[in-house]
């Protein structure tokens, strides 16, 4: 049987070598906060590329200054972010991977200076400020921003473009009935609390033909929140607005114990997948070949994507390709310590 997990995979025009995805990752490394890209990120990401991972997602990127995780993050909310952006895109893509940006805003969950924002005037535990209920013009002023950063990330050249809806984050607040309060259009019913990703989406879709991902929490893990059954729904929503992909993770929009284990959201990646008929990953302490392999073999999920395992091993790969008996091409540079 032919190893799935190094097949190509073609999504809207691009071509990735194989089912390997770098899941998106914080690295909190703009130390002068300004959200421009450092050598550091150069480093990080263009090792992956070279350890013959398949397609690169940066970090949460945020689309205004307020909506940073943190004061280090990466931004893409000014023109001046293009040029750094730009540079390591052709890193990436010169070392045989696709590149992909999670374009983000951190709505409550931002730990930063001065007013933050959310649907609701709710703090996300006792520690963190109470943000700003957002009012229509934040909202509008807000879907404009991910119009433009998507702009940006289009200049710099990715190949694919991730809407960050998941762990408690902006889009995710508006989705969850746990941290949606309002009263108006954008909250209440699931169809006004999906309003505001609709908006985006839409917004999105005048600017970038290209593959677009949306990652999802697709479990809130607490009786009153959403599970994959109400993704199912809204994953067959943003089908029809022209998604392609839904990245399923789960939780982190309130604080809650989650019981992890490996491949512990594939379920909730599956029935997405089966229910919506739309592509997902699958992740989640997901460090074998071999139970990658039996994700994509069962029709799972459609590709894989690994994060702390490649922050362990940049060349993990190479590592999974040994334990599935695949031979794999080496960087020239690398052939005589490859094998």
């Amino acid at each position: 049987m032919t190893a799935k997990l190094f097949t190509p995979y073609t999504i809207k025009g691009v071509t990735l070598k194989n089912r390997i995805a770098m899941s998106p990752m914080c690295m909190y490394a703009s130390h002068n906060e300004d959200g421009k890209v450092q050598n550091w990120h150069q480093t990080h990401y263009v090792s992956r590329a070279v350890g013959q991972v398949g397609l690169i997602i940066l970090e949460a990127t945020a689309v205004t200054e307020q909506g940073r995780i943190s004061p280090q993050d990466l931004g893409i909310w000014s023109d001046d972010h293009v040029e750094g952006l730009k540079g390591l895109v052709e890193l990436i893509k010169g070392n045989g991977a696709k590149a992909g940006i999670q374009i983000a805003h951190a709505g409550r969950k931002a730990v930063l200076e001065g007013e933050i924002l959310a649907p609701s005037a709710l703090a996300f535990n006792e520690k963190m400020k109470i943000p700003k209920e957002m009012t229509k013009t934040d909202i509008k002023d807000t879907v404009e921003a991910f119009k433009n950063g998507v702009e940006r990330a289009k200049k710099a050249g990715f190949d694919v473009i991730e809407l960050h809806g998941a762990h408690g984050y902006l889009i995710n607040e508006f989705l969850s009935p746990l941290s949606n309060k309002r009263t108006d259009e954008y909250g209440g019913s699931a169809e006004n609390r999906y309003r505001f990703l609709s908006e985006i989406i839409e917004a999105v879709r005048t600017v970038w033909e290209g593959p677009l991902f949306v990652r999802v929490s697709a479990y809130d893990y607490h009786e009153e929140g959403l599970t994959a059954s109400d993704y199912v729904l809204i994953a067959k929503r943003m089908k029809e607005q022209g998604v392609d992909f839904i990245d399923v993770s789960s939780g982190a929009v309130i604080p809650a114990p989650i019981n992890t284990y490996p491949g512990y959201q594939v379920k909730f990646s599956e029935e997405i997948k089966h229910g919506a008929d739309i592509d997902t990953s699958a992740l989640g302490l997901i460090t074998s070949a071999l139970h990658a392999e039996e994700i994509l073999q069962n029709d799972r999920a459609n590709l894989i994507f690994i994060g702390r395992e490649l922050l362990r091993d940049p060349y993990w790969p190479r590592t999974a390709a040994k334990e599935l008996g695949v031979h794999i091409e080496a960087p020239k540079q690398y052939g005589r310590g490859w094998e």
